[in-house]
């Protein structure tokens, strides 16, 4: 193994991304490539850590569903959880790949598939959330959250697949984590003290801090950007967010 990593530094070089420029298209700019990519036997990988860092919320993602998928007699919000988490690892999966390893040569269009997987798997949150909650109050209200769950899907990957604007992306989640999940679970826990709704009312602290890294760039360094440190607070959240599913039906206080 020390051989092969000394043979791999041999044949590594650094890429600046401004090197890259001929293979984008009109939809990105360079200059929003921050970490510079690298070389290894003539083939180029744009932004290496982030493309690692995106792997491990996929690592974290995967062995969530994993766990959740072992459950016997799942609740609704395990098993929306569950699916979540699968469809979000696919989703960070994609974004790796397409999203960072592979952006200086695939067209912008690539990376939809990725981002649909991400808003799908927010839906899941949300109707896990809205199932939560649905035992303590009106059916009627929770019935009319899961419709607009629904409508407001369709209309955000409308919008995002005609502008090919990751921002309609960062807007869905805002609204499923923010609003509905986080109204829900803090209903869910005034009514019950659940400490799956408890978790999950933390988890929005971790959300916004994630939120703050990659839209007010912290850099610690060249190859350790805002996208980096984002990621691995996600991979945090991720977690939190397992850990709910799992006492979703313990309350707090007895």
């Amino acid at each position: 193994m020390h051989t092969f990593l000394i043979f791999l530094l041999q044949h590594y070089k650094y890429i600046n991304p401004e090197d890259v420029n001929k293979h984008w298209s009109e939809f990105d700019k360079v200059s929003e490539i921050i970490q510079p990519g690298i070389d290894i036997f003539g083939f180029h990988l744009m932004e290496p850590v982030t493309v690692l860092t995106d792997f491990l919320v996929a690592g974290v993602c995967f062995y969530a569903w994993h766990q959740l998928k072992k459950l016997h007699h799942k609740t609704q919000t395990q098993y929306y959880t569950q699916i979540f988490m699968l469809l979000m690892g696919i989703a960070a999966t994609l974004g790796a790949i397409f999203g960072h390893g592979l952006i200086h040569i695939v067209h912008p269009l690539w990376k939809i598939p990725g981002w649909f997987f991400s808003m799908f798997s927010v839906a899941f949150i949300e109707r896990a959330a809205i199932a939560q909650a649905s035992q303590v109050m009106s059916k009627k209200v929770a019935n009319f959250f899961l419709k607009l769950n629904i409508a407001e899907l369709l209309l955000l990957c409308l919008i995002t697949i005609v502008t090919i604007e990751f921002k309609y992306v960062e807007l869905h989640s805002a609204y499923g984590f923010l609003i509905v999940v986080l109204f829900f679970h803090t209903y869910h826990y005034i009514k019950t003290k659940n400490n799956g709704s408890r978790l999950m009312l933390l988890n929005t602290i971790l959300l916004l801090i994630a939120v703050v890294i990659y839209n007010y760039p912290i850099i610690l360094h060249t190859f350790f950007n805002h996208r980096d440190l984002a990621h691995i607070v996600m991979a945090i959240s991720i977690y939190v967010i397992y850990r709910a599913a799992l006492v979703s039906t313990k309350p707090l206080f007895n």
